[in-house]
């Protein structure tokens, strides 16, 4: 580490990271990420809140040390290294309830023309590119706040990404006229998430899958990952 700080780079996307009212990070990666440094000995380390565009190339520009989870993908291999898995999440789409029974998953959206909103560079725009979705119907955002503020406002008729953060969402901002779709496992079956380390950082994170290997399933986790809303068989 040549004497630099520790830098974790993370997102506003409940239940996994988000910042406090005082700045300081929360959430189940964040409560795992402190812990995981805890059993190597490190007890402080920099927080540092971005959009997801930034994550990966804050990574190899050198930034911040690690980010929060990803799901682990050979282009992103290609960037950064990862971390032993901590999750394995289902995508789920955020729709107006009155359109739940149309808006089924991503071929279905493809199917009824209308447009889906991802936030950009993250895996659900492939996938909805594969269903069929015309380019032309995917509107791009930075952020999960700007992503449900489409749908919301009518921008965009469904919002796709891991069914997890759709339901933070909305535990912490309850909102009626909103709801969560399971996007079939026949269009997306659950995948692999890990944190991503600065191909510099090699040792650090090999220290860190160790620590995270004592940690993840055991009890202080599973209890963690329930506080969170996380149902058993995703971590």
């Amino acid at each position: 580490m040549s004497g630099r700080p520790i830098v974790f780079a993370y997102l506003d996307e409940p239940p996994f990271c988000w910042p406090a009212s005082g700045g300081t990070a929360q959430g189940c990666d964040v409560e795992l990420v402190t812990a995981a440094f805890r059993t190597l000995g490190i007890t402080t380390f920099e927080q540092q809140l971005t959009t997801f565009a930034e994550l990966l190339p804050g990574l190899a520009s050198g930034r911040w040390t690690v980010t929060t989870p990803h799901f682990v993908t050979t282009e992103r291999r290609r960037l950064v290294d990862f971390s032993r898995p901590v999750w394995a999440l289902a995508d789920g789409l955020l729709v107006r309830s009155a359109d739940r029974g149309l808006l089924t998953g991503y071929h279905a959206v493809a199917v009824a023309g209308v447009r889906l909103v991802v936030v950009g560079g993250q895996v659900q725009e492939q996938a909805g590119l594969a269903a069929g979705i015309a380019p032309e119907r995917l509107i791009r955002v930075a952020t999960q706040e700007e992503a449900v503020a489409a749908v919301r406002t009518g921008q965009a008729d469904a919002y796709a990404s891991v069914a997890m953060a759709h339901r933070g969402y909305l535990a912490r901002q309850p909102d009626a006229d909103l709801t969560v779709v399971a996007v079939p496992t026949s269009e997306s079956t659950p995948a692999a998430g890990a944190f991503a380390f600065g191909k510099q950082h090699a040792t650090l994170r090999e220290r860190f899958s160790a620590a995270l290997e004592r940690l993840v399933g055991g009890d202080w986790h599973r209890a963690m990952m329930t506080r969170h809303g996380f149902p058993a068989g995703e971590y």
